[in-house]
């Protein structure tokens, strides 16, 4: 979904994210800060109830600002049901056999980011 809003102006109880530090649950009058995100999944969980909303990242930042405003800007996001963890799998294993052949170091180092991806996007679908 590049350049585009997924989620805007929406009244939430909860946003949970992939925080480089570790996951973050942010609600209203959370203390302004501004955090990178490792691949992982961001929740919302909306105020009108229902099942949250899970958006699979390939990683970015999450800015908290005053007066209960949150701002998510990622490369990558796809939301979570759109993954097959049988072709996550297969990809996840291609990209470990890439990161440890014999390849260019540059080859190898693409293969090994995208090995963690997978990983975390395997690790996420487990916990659907």
């Amino acid at each position: 979904m590049p350049h585009q809003a997924i989620f805007t102006s929406a009244d939430v109880v909860q946003v949970n994210t992939p925080a480089a530090t570790g996951d973050m649950g942010i609600l209203a009058n959370h203390v302004p800060t501004v955090e990178p995100l490792r691949p992982g999944v961001v929740e919302v969980i909306e105020a009108t109830g229902g099942p949250s909303k899970k958006w699979f990242v390939s990683g970015g930042f999450a800015t908290v600002h005053p007066g209960s405003k949150l701002t998510i800007n990622v490369i990558e996001a796809a939301p979570l049901a759109d993954f097959s963890p049988e072709a996550v799998r297969m990809n996840l294993t291609e990209a470990k056999k890439v990161a440890a052949g014999s390849g260019s170091v540059e080859d190898k180092a693409e293969a090994q980011i995208e090995a963690d991806v997978y990983e975390a996007l395997q690790y996420a679908l487990s916990k659907k």
